[in-house]
């Protein structure tokens, strides 16, 4: 279940609440009884970045880690086999 935020307009009361997706929003602020509950929209609590746990935990043999294998290599590009780009050149 998503921990969603709430903002009072009338008070400016903030708060977190775990619900259900298919729940309604809250419209009845718990600090001033005003109707004016808004939901924020926020950022996610973790971001999965960098060479990544698929990497390293859930490949088995020689394919371990082939984000490291790529960085010692060269350019990913280079390790790959793929040709690779002039400067100046579009993407």
């Amino acid at each position: 279940m998503p921990i969603y935020e709430y903002e009072c307009k009338a008070c400016g009361h903030r708060l977190e609440k775990l619900q259900k997706i298919s729940a309604a929003p809250l419209t009845d602020c718990p600090s001033c009884a005003a109707p004016e509950l808004a939901r924020l929209v926020s950022a996610a609590g973790f971001r999965l970045a960098g060479s990544g746990w698929y990497e390293t935990d859930f490949k088995a043999g020689a394919k371990k880690n082939l984000a490291g294998d790529a960085a010692s290599a060269g350019s990913g590009a280079a390790a790959s086999g793929a040709p690779k780009k002039k400067e100046g050149a579009a993407a």
